[in-house]
């Protein structure tokens, strides 16, 4: 059915019915307007009804017929936060189940909602890095107001959470927290494995020496060899970790989920590396929320995982056990359709986790693309091919594109099981900043998506619901 203010907007506007969207769930009443979110011709607005619209601190266009019609502009989602409290981040500590869904297009988030709002985590919905950032031409705060505004469009009123992503200095945690975010993952590696012999373990070298740690059923125990070579690969980090904490997380002025990932290196994180840095960490009053090892085997962007499961199975269950112990979540880095170790996952943490996604997001819109718009998904293919040697400089995938059937050999009808090949897959995923970057091509890219949003939705609910399931927290 048509939202009765519909009819208004089209005859003031002098648009057509098929230019003019009211979203129904978005619709809340005050004392003396109503607010509203509209799409027109594509683009998104905020529709004030009522005599108190003019009074209201929103900024935009007064119609003729009394209604405001007002852009989604950073100054807007300040005033609808102050409205609308849900419309805010806020942090969720070491006890509740967190999803991450990173989106590099700014208008995933009411899929992910709907995707999320029947599961038993919460999502964290603003979720990007210093990387995408730069790759997608967006900000920090760009990527809060898009959500923002996303929220109120929903209706959702459940909580979300704010990450800035894998950063890596005080400078990029302070932009990300003066913006408003909620979760702070420090990015360690740059320093891990850059110590030297002359660092020392804070405290006695008792606390590790000539002492067994039971932990999770298991006793583990340092011999002088291991404790050194903790100290030197993992030393420096932790020293950063405490520094971060004590000047930016501390003095923040509010609740903040503070994760550490150790995950971005060459070498596996063991189960005594965990404990060491657990150990530490404790040692030192530093409080974190949660905390991303690197497993064993490969966690590789947008496809599953590659390794042991047996050996990956075994160590799983013995930094999970390490996590609960030390009393914070487990974090899975890359964790896009990881769906053969999924099970084991949930099985071991108990929905005590935090799992880490974005690609797969970006890659279920080119898949809408593939389905809606064959031409225009050769025409991104070729733009990735083109550009893949360059997108391998920001991402380790495992991808060939020789192994990838020349385009011109794929009907239409092909097209979604072709991009759903591996290195179709990693193709698309990593070349994403420079399709983005082809003006034509990200106008046609958007362009596609607003007209056909509610099948990318749908893509989206059945694509994370997948990853909610095989996690057990649907």
């Amino acid at each position: 059915m048509k939202h009765p203010y519909v009819n208004d907007l089209i005859d003031t506007l002098g648009r057509s019915g098929e230019d003019v969207i009211l979203y129904p769930s978005s619709s809340v009443s005050f004392p003396d307007f109503s607010l509203h979110m509209a799409k027109i011709s594509g683009e998104r607005h905020l529709l004030l009804v009522g005599e108190g619209a003019s009074r209201s601190g929103f900024r935009g266009e007064l119609l003729s017929n009394g209604m405001l019609l007002c852009p989604t502009t950073h100054d807007n989602r300040l005033i609808l936060n102050g409205l609308i409290p849900t419309t805010v981040p806020q942090a969720f500590g070491k006890e509740q189940a967190t999803f991450g869904v990173g989106d590099r297009l700014g208008i995933a988030t009411p899929g992910h909602i709907r995707a999320l709002s029947r599961s038993r985590a919460k999502p964290i919905l603003a979720q990007q890095s210093k990387r995408e950032l730069a790759l997608t031409g967006r900000t920090y705060e760009q990527v809060l107001d898009d959500v923002s505004f996303s929220v109120f469009q929903e209706g959702y009123t459940g909580g979300f959470g704010a990450d800035g992503d894998h950063l890596k200095s005080i400078e990029e945690i302070r932009e990300a927290l003066a913006c408003g975010y909620t979760m702070i993952t420090l990015d360690c590696s740059s320093v891990i494995g850059k110590g030297t012999e002359h660092l020392s373990v804070q405290g006695s070298r008792e606390r590790y020496l000539d002492r067994d740690f039971y932990v999770g059923g298991r006793d583990y125990s340092f011999t002088e060899s291991d404790l050194n070579r903790c100290v030197l690969v993992y030393g420096n980090a932790l020293e950063f970790a405490e520094t971060v904490y004590r000047e930016c997380i501390l003095t923040s002025g509010k609740e903040i989920d503070f994760e550490l990932s150790i995950d971005e290196t060459d070498s596996v994180t063991t189960p005594l590396d965990h404990l060491f840095v657990a150990t530490e960490l404790l040692s030192r009053g530093v409080e974190i929320t949660s905390l991303a090892p690197r497993f064993a085997g490969e966690f590789q962007k947008g496809i599953d995982y590659i390794g042991d499961l047996a050996l990956l199975e075994g160590e799983l269950a013995q930094h999970a056990a390490i996590a609960d112990h030390y009393g914070y979540k487990l974090s899975i880095h890359s964790g896009s359709d990881k769906f053969s170790v999924f099970p084991m996952i949930g099985k071991h943490t108990d929905g005590r986790l935090h799992v880490k996604t974005s690609g797969t997001s970006w890659l279920e819109a080119v898949a809408t693309i593939a389905h809606c718009d064959p031409s225009l998904y050769r025409r991104l293919h070729e733009c990735a091919l083109a550009n893949f040697e360059a997108a391998t400089a920001f991402y380790h995938v495992s991808a060939d594109i020789e192994r990838i059937r020349p385009l011109s050999a794929v009907s239409d009808e092909d097209l979604l099981s072709y991009l759903a090949l591996d290195d179709s897959r990693q193709l698309l995923h990593i070349t994403y900043g420079f399709l983005l970057g082809d003006p034509e091509l990200r106008r046609s890219i958007y362009d596609l998506l607003s007209a056909q949003e509610e099948i990318y939705f749908d893509r989206l609910v059945g694509h994370i619901g997948r990853h909610l399931h095989l996690l057990g927290i649907q």
